[in-house]
């Protein structure tokens, strides 16, 4: 089979579409005929290289993908060959006491395909079976292949981490990439005031057709401040940011006393100042968030499978084309998820 991979870190360069050695399923693991995957900027972390992860090499990237089940292992019982599934990234060990309490994201062992294991933008991929949920039919290969790590881990930030209710001010940060796009839309299906940053006007455009009742262009604009005179320098309840040192300060600055910073990574950075004046005499709460439950993937995506929520496909790009969609991923350019299929199945 052909598969993304590469052999070292680096740039963009390190990335061939070459052959891969045949795979066969596990006795709990599903061998699926890939149809279709999505970029997520882990997938520009792990070309590049995380600290204290050490992959086998080479390495297949992609945590997002969909496609029908070709073979199944001895012990599998949920799926049969020519079933439509999709992947669920987060892999728990099923024993530690947060695996018993039924917060599987939170295990003490907890890895995600893509980034620590072997991926699955390639023409096959063999997927543990509790990876793995069912997909309609009628659903198009491009939104299986997805939506399941942005949807699930915006819905886990705002409806468990969050705690979002009906009424609040929610502000989506960075609301043109993949968590930021699917944030806007759960947060007005759960009936927030949504504010929303981008870097351009086009982009603005498509954060109101998610469900955003304000825009904030924040090249031009002081977001902090324009949330402010926006609320009548009240503040929102709720930050979604997942961007980091370069948002910290100013995600506090936008909070109303006793709001809430949610985040789920750190693209520029893991470390700003903690701004623990702030957060005291504000009484502010800042709450860590990964991926989602097994229960959680399967409550967002039978809203994304019903077409209530929608992953918005910037690019679909063959797989041979992998440096053109990291290259799209790392520019910021465009709205919502770039796509890459099988040269095989164009």
């Amino acid at each position: 089979m052909k598969a993304v991979q590469f052999s070292e870190h680096g740039d963009r360069d390190v990335l061939t579409y070459d052959e891969f050695d045949d795979l066969e399923p596990g006795r709990d693991e599903v061998l699926v005929d890939v149809k279709a995957g999505a970029l997520n900027h882990l997938d520009i972390w792990t070309r590049k290289g995380l600290p204290g992860v050490d992959l086998e090499m080479p390495h297949i990237p992609g945590s997002d993908a969909a496609g029908v089940v070709e073979a199944v292992g001895e012990n599998v019982t949920r799926f049969e060959e020519g079933d439509h599934v999709a992947v669920s990234a987060g892999v728990a060990c099923g024993q530690c006491e947060f695996c018993r309490d039924g917060d599987e994201s939170l295990c003490v062992r907890f890895h995600i395909i893509g980034e620590h294991v072997r991926g699955v933008h390639a023409e096959e991929a063999v997927v543990p079976e509790a990876n793995l949920v069912e997909v309609p039919k009628h659903v198009d290969w491009e939104v299986a292949g997805s939506a399941s790590l942005v949807f699930q881990t915006a819905w886990r930030m705002l409806v468990d981490r969050a705690g979002l209710e009906a009424g609040e001010k929610v502000l989506v940060l960075g609301a043109s990439g993949g968590v930021g796009h699917a944030a806007v839309q759960i947060a007005d299906y759960a009936g927030a005031e949504v504010f929303a940053t981008a870097s351009t006007d086009e982009k603005l455009e498509y954060a109101r057709e998610c469900g955003a009742d304000h825009v904030i262009n924040y090249e031009d604009e002081d977001f902090a401040a324009q949330v402010k005179e926006l609320t009548g320098k009240r503040g929102v309840d709720v930050v979604v940011d997942h961007i980091g040192e370069a948002t910290y300060q100013d995600s506090l600055k936008s909070l109303a006393k006793g709001g809430r910073v949610v985040t789920c990574g750190a693209t520029t950075g893991p470390n700003p100042d903690a701004g623990l004046n702030r957060i005291f005499w504000n009484q502010l709460s800042v709450i860590g968030s990964t991926m989602a439950t097994p229960g959680q993937v399967d409550d967002v995506l039978e809203l994304v499978w019903d077409g209530t929520f929608e992953p918005r496909v910037r690019e679909t790009l063959p797989m041979s084309e992998a440096e053109r969609a990291h290259e799209m991923i790392e520019n910021r350019e465009g709205f919502g998820k770039v796509v890459v299929i099988p040269d095989s199945e164009l």
